[in-house]
């Protein structure tokens, strides 16, 4: 039997997530300025619908995670849903295309060079380093019993800065035993720390923290602005 990374009892208040702002500006659909009315707006509804992973979760029907799993009536529930229902279709680094997980940061430091990182490897592939993008981050409490990859050589492979293959599949067999998450080093950021939680009831008192731009000016390092409070 494969190894199983030790078992490590976390509390952690105040990780970060970062997603761009444009997900977390509105309560309201961002299909209600292209209606010309009521009834418009109804049909652009069924027609995003037909579509939104987040809702077929919610309504049993995704194959990756069910209803049960997801969480209603809590503060930016529907934020939490869409992480576990919008994967990668690649996936990411403890997820496949069929489940996503929460990821987030101890340190504010860690969570925007993890942003910077792929944003960066977008427009590398591009060649042209010339935009400017708006992000919230989200503040989040974790209280539980997480695989811990920190100070653990034997899943080095876990940590590739340039593939994911042995992590999602460590991670796939941690989720078939019901496991909560994972604590692990970043690869991007030295020092720092990442949680991928695998629960989207363990995303404990979700709330708003700052607002950041980003800004691309020809270079591949962006420059940082904190955004004024609204």
């Amino acid at each position: 039997m494969m190894a199983m990374p030790l078992l490590t009892s976390l509390r952690q208040n105040d990780t970060v997530r970062l997603i761009p702002s444009r997900f977390a500006d509105r309560e309201d659909s961002v299909l209600a300025p292209l209606a010309e009315d009521t009834a418009h707006l109804r049909d652009l509804f069924d027609l995003d619908n037909a579509t939104n992973e987040r809702l077929h979760g919610e309504h049993g029907g995704l194959s990756g995670i069910g209803v049960d799993e997801l969480v209603f009536g809590v503060p930016n529930f529907r934020i939490i849903n869409a992480a576990f229902t919008y994967p990668r279709p690649e996936g990411s680094r403890f997820n496949d295309g069929e489940r996503g997980a929460w990821y987030c940061a101890f340190e504010l430091q860690t969570a925007m060079a993890e942003i910077v990182f792929h944003k960066t490897v977008e427009y590398q592939e591009i060649n042209r380093f010339d935009d400017s993008v708006s992000y919230q981050a989200l503040l989040a409490d974790f209280s539980g019993a997480f695989h811990d990859l920190r100070a653990t050589p034997e899943f080095a492979d876990c940590l590739a800065p340039d593939s994911y293959l042995a992590s999602q599949e460590l991670a796939l067999r941690l989720l078939d035993t019901g496991a909560m998450g994972i604590v692990y080093p970043s690869v991007r950021c030295s020092g720092g720390t990442n949680l991928a939680c695998f629960r989207p009831a363990l995303v404990g008192n979700l709330r708003r923290g700052d607002a950041f731009r980003l800004t691309w000016a020809g270079h591949p390092e962006p420059s940082i602005d904190t955004l004024p409070a609204t």
